[in-house]
């Protein structure tokens, strides 16, 4: 299964340029106000699960992040992000896995997640990577999560999904995590179509 989820994300990397996929978006506004909202911090270390060539790692950067990680399943989406930051994407770790395979090298200050937990549609995918959240993220960690809400699409690439309110995503996540905020944002695709989104924070109880 991992070798064809890979073999997907890479193709559409491949077949399609970052800013013609639905999820594009060229300033992660929901991810920046989240990590304001709870203070996160510059000094801290940060993870972006599925990260791909999103623009968030640019944000990060210029706002003086000195300890990023960016981990995707595609490594052309990595090297995407990786060309458009140039000689500043030295300044970040680049992690190609499976976020359900994936060993955490290490503990992160916060966990952010647009848009990847929803593509996790077995128990099995799911238990995965809750345990890579519990292995990764520090004993006081922040955990930023977005999936497509409740009313959102049924797929996406092609790809069936979940989708979640705060408390559904709450319950799959557990009882080692509590829920600090939800709020709901609609993001608008390169070509005007409306998608509705769960943004969740937690915090780390256990």
């Amino acid at each position: 299964m991992t070798g064809e989820r890979e073999r997907h994300w890479r193709t559409v990397y491949t077949d399609k340029q970052p800013n013609a996929v639905s999820w594009y978006q060229p300033t992660p506004e929901q991810s920046l106000l989240a990590l304001d909202r709870f203070g996160a911090e510059p000094g801290q270390s940060l993870i972006d699960i599925g990260g791909g060539a999103s623009t968030l790692v640019d944000a990060l950067l210029a706002r003086g992040w000195g300890d990023v990680t960016v981990l995707d399943i595609a490594a052309p989406a990595l090297a995407a992000a990786q060309a458009r930051l140039g000689v500043a994407s030295a300044n970040v770790a680049w992690e190609v896995a499976d976020i359900t395979e994936w060993q955490p090298p290490r503990r992160y200050d916060v966990w952010h997640d647009r848009a990847v937990f929803h593509f996790l549609t077995t128990p099995e995918q799911r238990a995965a990577y809750v345990r890579a959240l519990g292995e990764g993220l520090a004993a006081d960690g922040l955990v930023i999560i977005a999936t497509f809400a409740l009313d959102g699409p049924e797929k996406c690439s092609g790809l069936a999904v979940e989708r979640y309110d705060a408390d559904r995503l709450a319950a799959k996540l557990g009882p080692g995590f509590t829920l600090a905020a939800d709020w709901r944002d609609e993001h608008i695709t390169p070509w005007g179509a409306r998608q509705a989104f769960t943004w969740c924070v937690f915090s780390r109880t256990d």
